[in-house]
């Protein structure tokens, strides 16, 4: 069974109590942890309670990889995976989500792959790795991670595909689906359009990423992952506004994964018809 999940990420920067509570008002089956300066998504034993209290499990834990949170768990980006793994096994997640090292980490990425697998194999833990992008400053492309932004082309055994990230780099989250194949583990579910820099995280459908196929598809495979929601909410001025996009997020996934067999064989983006004009923007 597919479980559709809430990233605590969505509704950054309220306090952790208050995304659980809205994972809950909106009906996800679980919960993903975004691993930040708030002490809270760091202990294992708030995060059991507040799974508890709220009746709503934690499916993921989303290692702190962002350059905000540089400082978390030390400057060990080996550390910081670590101690991600033993917090979703405390939890009782199944999945760590990482990102590539940035280039800078240059040690970290000689024995990124190694360490990924190794990691998850001791925690018994799917540690999936996320597609990122390259950035494009002043024309040029800046790969601002190593080995790869992309773990296709990594010796990784789980991977994580999110949606923004692949519009953001200009690939197409299909093509990536298919390559990952068995060891794709986790979506974040999102859209974005591209062609611009920012990561835009848009409610599915209304980007530009072949979202509904790809999720309709790994249903028809009976693909056993998890699916969790990445979007922003953050122009939202309201708790009616966040839930309205929390709500037509998770009617998104559902709808697309109860289509499953009626979901066409996916087919590369190359060969797929041209032309077809783009969704619009999501209205913020």
């Amino acid at each position: 069974m597919i479980s559709i999940g809430m990233s605590t990420s969505c509704v950054f920067p309220l306090p952790l109590d208050e995304a659980f509570r809205l994972a809950r008002l909106s009906g996800y089956d679980g919960v993903e942890i975004m691993v930040t300066n708030d002490k809270a998504t760091q202990d294992a034993e708030r995060l059991r309670a507040l799974s508890r209290s709220y009746g709503i499990p934690i499916l993921s834990i989303h290692a702190p990889v962002l350059l905000a949170t540089q400082l978390v768990w030390g400057v060990s980006p080996a550390v910081k995976l670590e101690r991600s793994a033993a917090l979703a096994q405390a939890v009782g997640a199944t999945t760590v989500v990482v990102h590539p090292p940035f280039r800078f980490q240059a040690a970290y990425a000689r024995r990124f792959e190694r360490t990924t697998n190794e990691v998850g194999e001791r925690f018994g833990v799917d540690v999936a790795v996320e597609n990122m992008f390259t950035w494009t400053i002043g024309g040029r492309d800046v790969r601002a991670y190593a080995p790869s932004p992309y773990p296709t082309d990594l010796d990784v055994r789980a991977m994580t595909l999110d949606f923004s990230h692949a519009a953001l780099a200009g690939r197409d989250g299909l093509e990536f689906a298919l390559a990952m194949g068995p060891r794709l583990r986790h979506i974040h579910l999102c859209d974005g359009l591209g062609g611009t820099l920012f990561d835009e995280h848009l409610i599915p459908g209304h980007g530009s990423q072949p979202v509904a196929e790809v999720l309709g598809y790994l249903a028809g495979t009976r693909w056993n992952g998890s699916i969790v929601a990445e979007v922003h909410t953050h122009n939202a001025r309201t708790t009616d506004g966040r839930l309205a996009i929390l709500g037509e997020t998770l009617a998104f996934a559902r709808n697309a994964v109860a289509r499953r067999g009626a979901t066409r064989s996916p087919v590369p983006a190359r060969e797929r018809g041209r032309g077809a004009p783009a969704a619009p923007p999501a209205a913020r």
